[in-house]
């Protein structure tokens, strides 16, 4: 989803699926219908809810209507006929730009505090989070911290974790959203514990995702078939998540086909790396992570999955 805002200036903007239209069920927005966006809305329809879309790009938009319930060119007409939302959102200029539209649409309606809920899942600093908050709380939208822990690739399946984080009610009202598109969820607490956790979570990402590619590449000179040290390595003790996820991937040199973008991860990575220096924490091997992953943006793997990094390894061992 991108920055620029969209307005409709047409009577109503959403447009409906006859298939998939069913007024009787529970109605949620998803807001950002990107990699994890769509990914969560299309589960969400599977689940039996009457799911309202937003995105900013006519094109996405077009694609989603064949998936869910109904898709919309403006926030704030689904303000109203849903009252639980989801944003998967890009940046924090995209999360506050929907938080005002939401706000402004909630004091026209007058609507009751709390009535609203905005289960915000994109990756963002917690200070933009909270400062997004506090906008949505004067218009009477409560508004969870709540990031997800998985790839777009695991999203598709239900193979999500939520660590959800604020107003406990609020918390409480979404679980039968995070249910519908994600395998588990997770009350981790306070507003903003979510986005720790996650970074957390990332940290380990970041490593493990690189350390496939060192030894997949090593198996590989040693003489092994790659895709057999996938197979057998993987479900052993060196094995990993990512190594499941991610090592395939690199064996079949598919990266091409992105579900966590290079350039959408290095927002990750900085929030992480910031933390760390704030707090003075020794990281040595998340900092040894750095440099092979700036180098898979500098040799033009931006648009790729991060498993790109199999390429950057595998350039500096003198392959292709």
């Amino acid at each position: 989803m991108k920055t620029k805002q969209a307005t409709s200036k047409t009577a109503t903007s959403l447009t409906k699926s006859s298939s998939r239209s069913n007024h009787a069920a529970p109605t949620v927005g998803v807001i950002g219908l990107g990699i994890m966006g769509s990914a969560m809305s299309t589960n969400l329809s599977q689940s039996g809810w009457h799911v309202l879309g937003y995105d900013t790009q006519a094109a996405t938009r077009k694609r989603m209507s064949k998936h869910i319930s109904e898709v919309s060119s403006s926030v704030a007409e689904m303000v109203g006929p849903a009252k639980l939302f989801i944003a998967s959102l890009p940046s924090t200029a995209a999360l506050m730009q929907v938080s005002q539209q939401m706000a402004e649409a909630a004091q026209k309606l007058k609507i009751k505090a709390g009535t609203v809920v905005l289960a915000e899942t994109s990756t963002l600093p917690v200070a933009d989070k909270l400062q997004a908050s506090t906008l949505l709380a004067q218009a009477g939208i409560e508004m969870i911290d709540a990031p997800l822990s998985g790839t777009g690739a695991q999203a598709k399946h239900k193979d999500l974790t939520v660590y959800a984080s604020g107003p406990q009610k609020a918390v409480k009202s979404m679980a039968k959203v995070f249910t519908g598109c994600a395998r588990d969820y997770r009350n981790v607490g306070e507003f903003g514990n979510g986005m720790k956790m996650k970074m957390v979570a990332n940290l380990l990402v970041a490593i493990h995702n690189v350390s496939t590619a060192e030894a997949i590449l090593f198996g590989e000179k040693l003489g092994l078939d790659p895709k057999q040290v996938v197979d057998v390595v993987g479900g052993g003790a060196g094995g990993s998540r990512m190594f499941q996820v991610r090592g395939p991937m690199m064996v079949q040199r598919n990266w091409h086909q992105a579900t966590m973008k290079n350039e959408i991860w290095q927002k990750d990575m900085t929030i992480i790396h910031k933390a760390l220096v704030d707090l003075c924490v020794p990281a040595p091997l998340f900092s040894a992570c750095l440099p092979i992953y700036h180098a898979a943006m500098a040799q033009g793997h931006a648009l790729d999955d991060t498993a790109s990094v199999y390429a950057v390894l595998e350039r500096l061992a003198g392959g292709a």
